[in-house]
């Protein structure tokens, strides 16, 4: 019997939906204003998963240039019918006051690390939209319909309407077919049909502690739907002891060996030691990850076992396991492609930019926007995905004014994050300064103390230690002597939980950065970077 441990996708993975091609799985979720958009991971067993593709990945099927922080992709859905793969995703383009702008794409591929075609417009009238492919060829098209006037309440239902597939075109009635129970905020919908029921499956309740996800069926697709008598179907909320908080948002699977399985949306909290009590279950540097659960059938309904909230451990199904390469965790840029598990921000970025081929066997970067900007910034990064990590970097950067810098950084959104760079100062010349960034108030903590850099040095290594509640940087010269700067920063600082104003989705990461405000765009050459779980 195999155990699979949860969660099944560490880090920054919210909102999953899976489907199966034969004995293939695939889960794809969101990346928010991270591009590439959208993450699809591959199985053969539903415990060892890889990254495979980002599907999104020109600008003319994603463009964010200037989207809010948390806007982008949300919640995107993936299926499997008539020999291919289509995937149903959601541009956010407001994320504060009575609007969202969400507008609604389809795109469709033969394989699911293809060439991913150009996407078709659906609508924009709310977010987490899914396929539904009947079983007589007719496809639906969901989503979770927005209410922008003052005075309602914003999640209106889930609206229903045909989709036909010949024209690539909405058609005929759109209709509210599920208004959600007294839990509210229903969003995310996906709809089986499983023998004489259709089964919506929806997620209340919002995204934090008090997330849910619940289910109803009716014989009729359209409705009306009676839901669950033991709803919801998981929740975290009555346990906060539970180490898997937030579970809810999520999808349903069933095996080519005919078992049932739930992937979810879930949430880590640190351990309490070393944070202030600002939140009562905790903060999540790692953001929303994605976690698995064995379901069973009673009465025609489906029941997460062992009851509604997620398990540590779970039974996998009964398939021999197969366990995929590891990752390295040295890149030293001898590709001509970055690795999948690195991203930009919000666009894609250009040779003109990030450059593999400008200085081989290194990523170059010319310097671009500050890391408070929303547009075109020089910044190539990857998750946190483990609580206690090592990244490291070498670096080569010669500015000759202040608003030039480079580095490794620790980032949330524009208004939260912590930096180590190379810069420059009218007396001391080239210096390691760190630059932080704390809701929007910033700091140069080392003062007047910067470390001088030698003129006779050309790379300098950068690092950063993750300690759970705790990280700090170090330096080195000569990569065997590291100098540990005496300042300690809070993991909590960089989670949703922490983040002034709310409504914020995405996760903790560290990469490389290079600024440069002059307009000149002077580049910084990074000959590796190492992301070493502990």
């Amino acid at each position: 019997m195999t155990i699979i441990q949860n969660p099944i996708l560490t880090g920054f993975n919210p909102d999953p939906s899976i489907c199966r091609n034969g004995e293939d799985y695939y889960i794809a979720v969101s990346t928010f204003e991270w591009f590439p958009g959208v993450g699809i991971y591959h199985s053969k067993d539903l415990k060892n998963w890889r990254l495979v593709s980002r599907p999104l990945n020109r600008i003319s099927q994603l463009n964010m240039h200037g989207n809010p922080d948390s806007g982008g992709v949300w919640a995107p859905a993936l299926s499997y019918s008539d020999g291919k793969f289509w995937l149903i995703y959601t541009d956010v383009k407001v994320t504060e006051g009575q609007w969202k702008d969400s507008h609604n794409y389809l795109v469709t591929c033969d394989t699911i690390d293809g060439e991913w075609s150009e996407p078709t417009y659906l609508n924009s009238s709310g977010f987490d939209p899914s396929l539904f492919h009947d079983d007589d060829g007719k496809k639906y098209l969901l989503n979770m319909h927005w209410d922008h006037r003052v005075g309602h309440h914003n999640f209106y239902g889930i609206v229903m309407q045909e989709f036909n597939p010949e024209t690539n075109r909405l058609t005929g009635r759109k209709e509210v077919i599920f208004k959600g129970t007294d839990v509210m905020l229903t969003e995310a919908p996906h709809v089986y049909k499983i023998k004489d029921y259709y089964y919506l499956l929806t997620a209340e309740g919002g995204t934090r502690y008090d997330h849910q996800a619940t289910i109803a069926r009716s014989k009729n697709l359209w409705g009306p739907y009676e839901v669950h008598p033991e709803n919801p179907l998981i929740t975290s909320m009555p346990n906060p002891k539970n180490p898997l908080q937030k579970a809810g948002h999520g999808s349903i699977i069933q095996t080519h060996t005919d078992e049932w399985y739930f992937v979810h949306l879930t949430g880590r909290p640190l351990p309490k030691d070393g944070q202030p009590l600002l939140d009562p279950r905790g903060f999540c540097p790692l953001g929303r990850e994605t976690a698995i659960q064995r379901l069973e059938w009673k009465n025609e309904w489906p029941y997460i076992v062992g009851g509604n909230t997620p398990s540590l451990e779970i039974e996998g199904p009964a398939i021999e396991e197969v366990i995929w390469e590891k990752e390295d965790e040295k890149d030293d840029f001898d590709s001509l492609a970055l690795n999948l598990a690195f991203q930009t921000l919000r666009v894609p970025l250009g040779d003109e930019i990030v450059s593999l081929k400008d200085n081989p066997g290194h990523l170059r970067i010319y310097g671009k926007e500050s890391l408070s900007s929303k547009f075109t910034q020089g910044f190539v990064a990857r998750r946190w995905q483990h609580f206690n990590f090592t990244a490291e970097t070498k670096v080569s950067f010669n500015p000759d004014s202040f608003l030039q810098a480079a580095g490794i950084v620790n980032y949330y959104n524009t208004e939260n994050w912590t930096a180590l760079q190379i810069t420059w100062d009218e007396i001391k010349g080239r210096v390691l300064d760190i630059t932080t960034c704390d809701n929007f108030i910033f700091d140069n903590p080392l003062k007047n103390e910067q470390i001088p850099i030698p003129d006779n040095i050309e790379y300098i290594y950068l690092r950063v230690d993750v300690e759970t509640n705790l990280y700090h940087y170090s330096y080195s010269f000569d990569g065997v002597n590291w100098e540990k700067i005496p300042l300690s920063f809070y993991s909590y600082k960089l989670s949703d939980d922490y983040i002034r104003g709310g409504g914020f989705f995405t996760g903790a990461f560290v990469g490389m950065q290079c600024q440069d405000t002059s307009g000149e765009a002077k580049p910084a050459d990074f000959d590796y970077f190492i992301y070493q779980p502990k």
